[in-house]
């Protein structure tokens, strides 16, 4: 076969396959793609990214989580989480103090600075959602969260619904 045929071949779009949702999937991908590039312009001020971020959020909801605590929510390696908690303790937006009952725990905190970026990022991401949730009947909300709780890996859907249940 020609080498040009090969590459037209190659290119080609597969058939359709009425059983992939191929919209859903698309709209997924750029509602999150917006959904984030807000916060992400505003990361990328301070030279962060999306993991800074995430990590951000949660030692925001939940003052004094632990390092073990955050990797079981982030599903991130230690190694990956070590790099970003480095970063936001050096640049003064998280701080690490020791446990009281077992000085091996490290409990994190949002500094005074992480809690005013926190905050920056998740109302451009409120506003997102209220924007989009305005044009849609008032029970819509309910609907749209046991979506994206469906959404969620089964094994993990207990242990996210009690993180939401109870933020400390």
């Amino acid at each position: 076969m020609p080498q040009t045929q090969a590459r037209s071949t190659a290119a080609a779009a597969p058939a359709p396959d009425a059983t992939v949702p191929y919209d859903l999937i698309e709209l997924l991908f750029f509602a999150y793609r917006d959904f984030v590039g807000g916060p992400d312009l505003i990361l990328a001020e301070y030279g962060f990214g999306r993991a800074h971020h995430r990590v951000l959020h949660f030692v925001l909801r939940r003052p004094g989580l632990t390092i073990a605590e955050l990797l079981d929510i982030l599903k991130i390696t230690k190694q990956s989480l070590n790099r970003v908690l480095k970063e936001l303790v050096e640049t003064g937006f998280v701080e690490q103090r020791t446990g009281v009952q077992d000085k091996r725990q490290r409990h994190l905190h949002a500094t005074a600075a992480g809690q005013d970026l926190a905050l920056r990022l998740v109302r451009l991401q409120a506003q997102r959602i209220q924007a989009a949730l305005a044009d849609l009947a008032p029970e819509a909300a309910e609907t749209v969260a046991q979506y994206l709780a469906g959404l969620i890996d089964p094994s993990e859907r207990h242990k996210v619904q009690g993180l939401l249940a109870a933020p400390r």
